[in-house]
């Protein structure tokens, strides 16, 4: 009997373990947009927080997007909802030196 609830508890970890890598990997995929696939309450925003910079490219990453800008000689990566919140804002050299990309 304790063979058994052996073998369920470790089939149960074992699952978790894996789900929780799984949703871990479909978060940092990103997916490459051109302006026009970029709902209108997102652009705005992005634009507003461009403010004398440039937006050099779209992500989507989920069900959110990221608007990558180019401001004072530095790149940031504005992530954005559907609805046009500001979530978060980090510096994009960071981001691709944590993941062990050239930039």
């Amino acid at each position: 009997m304790k063979i058994k609830h052996l073998i369920v508890v470790t089939t149960v970890s074992a699952g978790l373990a894996f789900g929780v890598a799984a949703q871990g990997h479909e978060k940092e995929k990103e997916e490459s947009l051109s302006s026009a696939d970029v709902p209108a309450a997102v652009q705005k925003a992005a634009e507003t927080q461009a403010k004398g910079g440039k937006i050099v490219r779209w992500e989507k990453e989920g069900a959110n997007y990221e608007a990558v800008i180019d401001k004072s000689g530095k790149q940031w990566g504005v992530k954005i909802d559907t609805n046009g919140k500001v979530l978060g804002k980090h510096e994009e050299s960071k981001e691709h030196k944590e993941k062990g990309e050239k930039y």
